[in-house]
């Protein structure tokens, strides 16, 4: 995913009656990934979905959690290259995007200047998503395995998490880290305004700026808030907030 990486899908949370159930669902998920299966229909995510509210069972279950769920992964994943190697790549990549925005500058031809600095926008759309996961997430105490491309249907790369040191960050650090690619990738085209400027870009190709920012922030209030990083952050966001209510402490806003 062009995200953070989580394997796994949203599903409504439901209120367990106790560990029973989850060690049941926990040994249905590892029967399944032994024999090659998805995790569809072992009750996994609910498992994990009660462990996330109630934090006096993530010491015992984070583990175990973790290793089902990178042992998922690994079958689900159509690319996955060392953590390393991967951030290096983004790193570069980002590195060649500011690089064809400034040679745009340099060049004389109206149109080029344009495809040259478009290009150089698409390039840090792509790299910035995942290290902004990256960066977020080991502020707050997360660690992550590997960068990986899910599907071809969703070739954006992404970066996973290591399922242990996640169930142990606070939920409320959890859903920031989620949305973290996202903002910024908002943030990005809006940035570039002043280089397009700069750069004497032509009238509707400094506007086209501001409405590729448009539109990326409309297609996620449209289309994305019940899927992907969104999704994630409104769960996260929602297990921070009964966690907060059962405390008797205001959630921040």
């Amino acid at each position: 995913m062009g995200s953070s990486g989580c394997t796994g899908r949203t599903v409504p949370i439901f209120v367990m009656v106790g560990t029973q159930e989850i060690d049941a669902a926990l040994a249905s998920a590892e029967a399944a990934v032994r024999r090659g299966e998805s995790l569809a229909g072992t009750g996994f995510w609910s498992a994990v979905g009660e462990v996330k509210r109630r934090p006096e069972l993530v010491d015992t279950y984070a583990n175990r959690i973790a290793a089902i769920d990178s042992a998922a992964f690994a079958d689900w994943a159509l690319l996955r290259v060392p953590l390393a190697v991967g951030t290096s790549l983004m790193a570069l990549a980002t590195f060649v995007g500011v690089a064809l925005i400034g040679v745009a500058y340099f060049i004389g031809s109206e149109l080029g200047k344009v495809i040259v600095f478009y290009l150089g926008l698409g390039v840090l759309l792509v790299s910035t998503h995942g290290l902004a996961h990256l960066v977020v997430g080991r502020l707050v105490g997360i660690r992550f395995t590997n960068w990986f491309i899910g599907t071809i249907q969703r070739p954006q790369p992404g970066v996973k998490v290591e399922y242990a040191s996640y169930l142990r960050t606070e939920a409320e650090a959890r859903a920031w880290m989620h949305a973290s690619g996202a903002i910024f990738t908002k943030i990005v085209p809006f940035l570039l305004v002043g280089a397009g400027l700069a750069a004497n870009l032509p009238t509707w190709a400094v506007w086209g700026l501001v409405v590729v920012g448009a539109v990326t922030i409309a297609t996620d209030i449209l289309w994305s808030t019940g899927a992907s990083d969104w999704s994630r952050f409104s769960r996260e966001r929602a297990i921070a907030q009964e966690s907060s209510s059962e405390r008797g402490i205001e959630p921040s806003r």
